[in-house]
């Protein structure tokens, strides 16, 4: 797994289908065998490639047990300038993307060079090119900045609202204007995602879910089984031998 601030790449186990909502843009390529997939328990649709826009319920499955996985952060793209691939939703006809993902994949495995991944390298080598940016007004850009570089962090929308000197209908308003998101449900997305950085160590469950923000057990298993579809340990026993690949410094929000 290659995990920027704004990407994830995942190649590993697919699990048991479940229904699931993650905040990030999901693109899946096959890898052994076709996926399935079906919205928000609407029919299931075969094929080898997946897209699942922000807060959409949705089913993946395979005969196979392993998958590619793409995941980008919506805050960050111009969501109107974005290639047709990536403003789907669901089951999509896309032979080269996945021939060109399956040799990026191919490619990471083989070179095995952790150093030399860059952040900015990463939407080349999937999608070659840059993805479009998006322009984030300022007061906002640094709210998000303060979530994403701490995605444990405690800190309710009033506060931010006075961080951001706005009331706190204008915040909440021009947050999900800006983002796309509400503000509650982008903070859930963003603490759910830090647990990626921890799936392969041996720290304690318990450890992990208060590490990242989560006030008690309950809560922390609650809230991962419903952006992944699994509960937080068996990510954990699925993960014990993934490479994780961490680099890239949060980076600044284009503010206008």
């Amino acid at each position: 797994m290659w995990i920027t601030s704004d990407r994830v790449f995942y190649a590993g186990l697919l699990g048991a289908p479940a229904m699931h909502t993650a905040g990030a843009i999901v693109v899946y390529v096959s890898v052994e065998a076709p996926l399935r997939i079906r919205l928000a328990g609407g029919e299931w649709h075969t094929t080898d490639v997946a897209v699942v826009q922000p807060y959409v319920p949705y089913e993946i499955a395979s005969d196979g047990r392993h998958a590619l996985d793409i995941l980008i952060e919506p805050e960050t793209l111009d969501m109107s300038r974005l290639p047709e691939l990536l403003r789907a939703c669901g089951a999509v006809h896309a032979p080269e993307f996945a021939a060109r993902v399956r040799s990026a994949h191919a490619q990471l495995v083989a070179t095995g060079r952790d150093h030399d991944l860059r952040p900015e390298d990463f939407d080349p080598l999937f999608f070659d090119q840059p993805l479009p940016t998006r322009q984030i007004d300022a007061r906002i850009a640094g709210v998000l900045e303060r979530i994403k570089t701490d995605p444990s962090t405690q800190a309710a929308a009033q506060a931010c609202a006075e961080e951001a000197k706005l009331s706190f209908s204008r915040f909440l308003h021009l947050f999900k204007q800006e983002v796309g998101a509400p503000f509650r449900s982008f903070r859930t997305w963003k603490r759910a995602r830090s647990l990626l950085h921890h799936v392969n160590s041996d720290s304690n469950l318990v450890y992990v879910a208060l590490d990242i923000g989560y006030p008690d057990s309950t809560h922390f298993s609650h809230s991962i089984r419903q952006t992944y579809g699994l509960k937080p340990r068996d990510i954990f026993a699925g993960s014990r031998k993934l490479r994780i690949i961490q680099g890239g410094e949060p980076g600044e929000y284009m503010t206008a």
